[in-house]
């Protein structure tokens, strides 16, 4: 399957846009990524300087599964913090609609609501 989009590798590769089978993009077993994705898989990556995007919701979700979301997001990079790192592991935090403007978030609000300290 790797071997198909070899073609479009110089393109996809600089920017970090290329399937890798280590991280579940490249698969033979449709039913497992399907059933993941629906059940709410959250895939994040950070960038050069250490900022994090991530979709947490949609227009159409209720105030309910927006704060589920974002509660599962803030609990999944929160869990990835190495245990060698000391003090502050979220500096500052904002979230915004796609065109619209974006909002600070305390960060002692995030680790509130996720409901642990890291």
């Amino acid at each position: 399957m790797m071997a198909t989009v070899g073609s479009v590798a110089r393109i996809l590769g600089p920017r970090g846009l290329m399937p890798n089978p280590k991280l579940g993009t490249v698969t033979s077993d449709l039913s497992s990524i399907l059933k993941e994705l629906q059940g709410g898989r959250i895939e994040f990556r950070n960038d050069k300087t250490g900022n994090i995007h991530a979709g947490v919701g949609k227009a159409s979700f209720s105030e309910e599964q927006l704060l589920d979301n974002l509660k599962s997001f803030a609990e999944s990079v929160l869990a990835c913090k190495p245990a060698h790192i000391k003090g502050e592991f979220v500096k500052s935090a904002a979230i915004s609609s796609t065109m619209g403007p974006g909002y600070r978030i305390e960060p002692k609000a995030v680790e509130a609501l996720v409901g642990t300290s890291y």
